[in-house]
């Protein structure tokens, strides 16, 4: 994993992605100096979940995708706008559980506990249960914080029930599209003998780059010797 955190970004997807990253850092040192504990507190929190798909090595578009996610929900929390904009709060419960579940299951893959490909159905419903488990245990975080920390945090029961099922409904979508989220992206290594793109297990892939418009993050995902994976 360090040596995946440690690639230098190739592709222009691989640029934004860190950009997003630095963005987190710089939004920390904002909320340093303009807000409380609180808002300090949430901003760590985003900052860990931004620098985790560089370390998993996920595919550009995803990492793009849920660093922004992040960063749209922890602001959304400082300004509060979850009280201020109807709707908001169930929106964001239902993208940010969805991304950290995905992220989750990664991490779990890594360890080798869950498989990393077939079994969609099971990958699917252990998704599901983590984005659950998540989405319990920060409502747990917002009473205590409500009840310890400060009584400005909203916390309410029509409002926790809600949540959880926005973020169940995300972490089901997320387990769907998992075959995509979890294929690595590739290491680009200008050193290969023939200035091709070298993979996990070292060999170099020449085929030329994709250079078209298409989305990473929809790009069907392929094992290691570049060949399409089969579910």
């Amino acid at each position: 994993m360090i040596e995946t955190f440690l690639q230098r970004p190739a592709r222009p997807t691989e640029w934004v992605a860190d950009a997003v990253r630095a963005l987190a850092a710089l939004s920390v040192v904002v909320v340093g100096i303009g807000w409380g504990f609180v808002e300090i507190a949430v901003m760590m929190l985003a900052l860990a979940a931004v620098l985790a798909p560089r370390f998993l090595g996920v595919r550009p578009g995803f990492d793009v995708f849920a660093g922004a996610t992040v960063l749209v929900a922890a602001w959304s929390s400082v300004f509060e706008l979850y009280t201020r904009i109807a709707g908001w709060d169930t929106l964001v419960h239902f993208a940010l559980n969805g991304v950290l579940a995905a992220l989750a299951v990664i991490v779990v893959q890594h360890t080798g506990f869950v498989p990393s490909r077939g079994h969609r159905l099971g990958l699917a419903a252990a998704t599901v249960a983590i984005g659950l488990a998540a989405g319990v245990l920060w409502e747990i975080g917002e009473w205590w914080g409500h009840h310890v920390v400060d009584d400005a945090i909203f916390v309410t029961y029509d409002d926790t029930i809600g949540d959880l099922a926005a973020g169940g409904a995300g972490a089901l979508v997320a387990g769907i599209a998992l075959p995509v989220l979890t294929a690595r992206r590739r290491r680009h290594d200008a050193g290969g003998p023939t200035g091709g793109t070298r993979t996990d297990t070292g060999t170099v892939d020449t085929r030329p780059a994709d250079t078209g418009p298409a989305d990473d993050m929809l790009t069907p995902p392929t094992d290691r010797r570049g060949a399409p994976l089969t579910w």
